[in-house]
């Protein structure tokens, strides 16, 4: 496969490139593409250095896919011109998920909605991911009727630059600010921009995209999203109201058997879900799991996961797997290109 990695200096995008190598996915050229103040910029594929292209190039060569995270305005001009040249475009930005006609996709609950004429595929914000690999088995067995989640999300999910504050911080030293106070030593609950209703985005995400992956707009959601100064992974602590009861052994069971999902919950011994154990997997670590008692049919749980992981890179090369594995990538080479 030929294949374009659209912001591929990026954080997130130098982390697909390391997926892609890592799973062994089968490309024949890679294009990595970048803003262009990166143009000339080499990037390292199984020990080889290639060079940054610009965006206009690289449609030009017709990859097979184009695997996106380049931000929403970015990905709004140029995922309809690959689109346009037969390439199957995998974007990581905001700017598509809530669009009508296009799919939201985590791959362990609906790939199998994919066709070849889905041009253009979402994937879904970061905290959302790890939240419904959790809720869709549950979900099925019980019913979500409500779902209120408060997120700690790592610093890597704002990018470099705010990787690049914590560390002037650390080392006492004045820096470029990511964010509008220190995040050494505090808890920022401001994730994104704050819209007039008095939520951010961030928390906007994770009440509608939910719904959209499940195919399910009765579950009612809502979030608080906080940024603390961690690097390893999104937390997530959430309360699940479902419309039966449930065993909490069952619901251990049924998460154990969830493809994706690792159950660590055994507090007799300290164990459960951290970000400092998450970095690097590819796992939704859950723990905590434990009943609520201030109301009926409700559940307690901690869910952990890589952001820059399956809340990203990984979820947006397992599409491409998948589009691989089922024949549903169309052959380029037969779209003619026209500037």
């Amino acid at each position: 496969m030929k294949v374009a990695v659209v912001g591929a200096t990026g954080m997130v995008g130098r982390v697909m490139i390391k997926v892609l190598e890592e799973r062994k996915f089968p490309i024949s050229e890679l294009l990595p593409v970048a803003s262009k103040k990166s143009i000339g910029k080499k990037v390292i594929y199984n020990n080889q250095p290639y060079e940054v292209i610009s965006m206009e190039d690289a449609i030009k060569q017709r990859p097979d896919i184009a695997i996106f995270s380049a931000g929403g305005s970015t990905s709004l001009e140029f995922a309809p011109k690959f689109a346009d040249v037969g390439t199957t475009v995998i974007d990581n930005s905001s700017a598509w998920r809530m669009h009508e006609g296009v799919k939201l996709v985590v791959p362990e609950i609906n790939a199998n909605e994919l066709t070849t004429e889905d041009k253009i595929i979402a994937n879904p914000n970061c905290s959302t991911i790890q939240l419904v690999m959790v809720l869709k088995p549950l979900h099925d067995k019980y019913g979500i009727k409500r779902c209120v989640v408060s997120t700690y999300q790592s610093i890597t999910g704002t990018g470099v630059k705010a990787v690049e504050q914590l560390r002037n911080e650390l080392a006492g030293e004045k820096g470029e600010m990511a964010y509008p106070y220190p995040i050494h030593k505090n808890a920022i609950p401001h994730c994104d921009v704050f819209e007039e209703n008095g939520y951010t985005k961030e928390e906007l995400k994770l009440t509608r995209e939910p719904q959209k992956i499940l195919s399910d707009k009765s579950i009612a959601l809502t979030a608080t999203a906080v940024r603390i100064p961690v690097v390893g992974g999104h937390s997530e602590s959430v309360n699940l109201e479902f419309n039966s009861d449930f065993d909490l052994n069952e619901v251990r069971a049924i998460l154990s058997n969830t493809e994706g999902v690792k159950v660590q919950d055994n507090p007799d011994v300290n164990t459960y879900p951290m970000p400092i154990y998450a970095q690097g997997k590819d796992d939704v670590f859950v723990g905590r799991i434990r009943r609520d008692h201030s109301q009926s049919n409700t559940l307690n749980c901690w869910i952990v996961s890589d952001n820059l992981r399956k809340g990203a890179a990984t979820n947006a090369v397992q599409i491409a797997e998948y589009l691989l594995k089922n024949n549903l990538i169309k052959n380029t080479s037969t779209v003619s290109y026209e500037v």
